[in-house]
């Protein structure tokens, strides 16, 4: 959606997602929004994040998005490709993942995502492609940034099934569990950026994208959302960004084009 600007909604969505990123940051990252997002920080600020994939791969520096985790284009590109046992074992329980980067279909107040089902478990209405190793990322990443677009069909009030742990009923629940990640940092979504209250650990607009209005963002939520007191505006795009990202975009339909055409 345009944002009557010289940039989309998806775009700032996908840039500030990007800027979370340090460089240097070992990243676990998820098919869709989270690798554009993760490949554009290692395009613009971060050229030394180290990228992982679920597949075993090791800082890959794909020329264009992967359709899978198990494209080719993120093996020819990685210093090394391990087993995906390792991956999980030593680099995830290990403690040496920095942060995940994940998208969801559904989210709810305390970060906890559904990507499995839309209704009940034994009669859902819409099966989802599941879990992958999600649940794994949210649970033992150093941190976590999801991000989806904002909608009351995304943004609900009650999950009926939650895939991954986000910060389960709020509080330090998440802590009790166990689990050794600090949880959810940020939703990064195409309206704005969300926080957990360091208290409640309820998602807190902090953020607001250029364009964009308090009342849109709470008209997009399915539970009456919390606002900052010291609300900020997302810095705008920078050309530079918008270049680099526009062009990984291009790349990626060019050759994916041509692979339909050569399949037949």
């Amino acid at each position: 959606m345009s944002t009557g600007r010289d940039f989309t909604r998806t775009e700032v969505m996908t840039v500030a997602a990007a800027r979370l990123l340090h460089d240097g940051a070992v990243c676990f990252v998820g098919i869709g929004l989270p690798s554009t997002a993760a490949n554009l920080a290692r395009l613009t600020h971060a050229p030394e994040v180290v990228l992982i994939y679920e597949s075993g791969t090791i800082g890959t520096r794909p020329q264009v998005l992967p359709l899978s985790i198990g494209d080719g284009e993120l093996s020819t590109s990685a210093d090394t490709v391990v087993s995906t046992p390792e991956i999980f074992r030593y680099w995830l329980q290990g403690g040496r993942i920095d942060a995940g980067f994940l998208g969801a279909a559904q989210i709810d107040r305390f970060a906890n995502i559904n990507t499995t089902v839309i209704g009940t478990y034994a009669r859902p209405k819409v099966r989802l492609p599941g879990a992958g190793g999600a649940p794994e990322i949210a649970g033992m990443a150093g941190e976590v940034f999801i991000v989806l677009e904002q909608t009351r069909r995304t943004f609900v009030d009650r999950l009926e099934f939650i895939t991954s742990v986000g910060f389960l009923g709020g509080g330090d629940e998440r802590r009790r569990s166990g689990l050794q990640g600090k949880g959810p940092s940020a939703v990064i979504t195409d309206l704005g950026i969300l926080t957990p209250d360091s208290a409640t650990k309820e998602l807190t607009l902090t953020s607001i994208h250029p364009g964009v209005t308090v009342e849109q963002v709470r008209a997009a939520t399915g539970w009456p959302l919390r606002v900052s007191d010291h609300l900020q505006t997302t810095r705008a795009p920078e050309a530079g960004e918008l270049a680099a990202l526009r062009e990984l975009l291009r790349r990626t339909a060019e050759k994916h084009a041509k692979q339909e055409v050569a399949g037949g």
